[in-house]
């Protein structure tokens, strides 16, 4: 795996945690209002989008032709939050409450599923060389994927920080 790509992951991950860890469960579910989610929400959908995409590359590997069209600015489109995209079904979060710890555990897991499956690619090259359809990006290598997994969750944390300061501000 690239080295740039895995420190991205760590360290887009790493700030995550830090955002999460000192809410009290109470605040980690807390809507600021019903049309938006919670933070708690949020992180799930995180953990979804990061297994969907490892299911994503794994059938776009078992594809045989096809070819991968340029390369998309992913940064500019999910960084940019004035523009947003509905999350669809498949990566939708839970509406029941989570614990702070057990979503740490579940952001874990779904990255060491992440890790151990790249881990298993003889030659990641090919990941550069094949694609597959993205909901909201379109058709996107599969390496790009993997790219956008930090990517999305850096619009995320974002996201994350917004819903922290209303909580700020209602106490």
């Amino acid at each position: 795996m690239n080295k740039l790509i895995n420190d991205n992951l760590n360290e887009t991950r790493n700030t995550l945690v830090k955002e999460i860890i000192s809410l009290s469960d109470a605040q980690f579910n807390s809507k600021p209002d019903m049309n938006k989610w919670s933070i708690a929400q949020v992180c799930h959908h995180l953990v979804l989008v990061e297994e969907a995409s490892i299911k994503a590359i794994a059938w776009g590997l078992k594809e045989m032709d096809r070819p991968q069209k340029e390369r998309k600015n992913v940064d500019l489109i999910l960084l940019d939050r004035t523009k947003k995209i509905k999350a669809p079904k498949i990566v939708e979060p839970d509406v029941e409450p989570l614990e702070v710890q057990q979503v740490i555990d579940l952001l874990k897991d779904s990255r060491n599923k992440l890790m151990n499956f790249l881990s298993t690619l003889e030659d990641i090259s090919i990941l550069a060389e094949k694609s597959v359809k993205h909901p909201a990006l379109g058709e996107l290598s599969l390496d790009q994927w993997i790219e956008q997994i930090y990517l999305h969750e850096q619009r995320h944390i974002e996201q994350i920080k917004e819903l922290k300061s209303l909580l700020d501000a209602r106490h």
